[in-house]
């Protein structure tokens, strides 16, 4: 029992101790401008559209690839 009370207050210090540090290291962060996330955030959508773009071309030369190609040729209709 007296064990059991040892370990539950060291939890609870330990505890207090890590949100404590998380408390500190959170004052020291450098938070980005307003601007700077604007940016970051275009430049995201813009990217995703692009290799949405990319990805779009590929899987329409590789449908045209295997229904023209493979398929014929997997059918027996050479």
């Amino acid at each position: 029992m007296a064990e059991e009370i040892t370990i539950q207050k060291g939890f609870w210090k330990g505890t207090r101790d890590y949100f404590g540090e998380v408390r500190v290291e959170m004052k020291r962060v450098t938070w980005p401008g307003r601007m700077e996330i604007q940016g970051t955030t275009a430049m995201v959508i813009i990217t995703t559209f692009m290799f949405g773009f990319y990805f779009w071309v590929c899987d329409s030369i590789f449908q045209y690839i295997i229904m023209q190609r493979v398929m014929p040729w997997l059918t027996g209709g050479h």
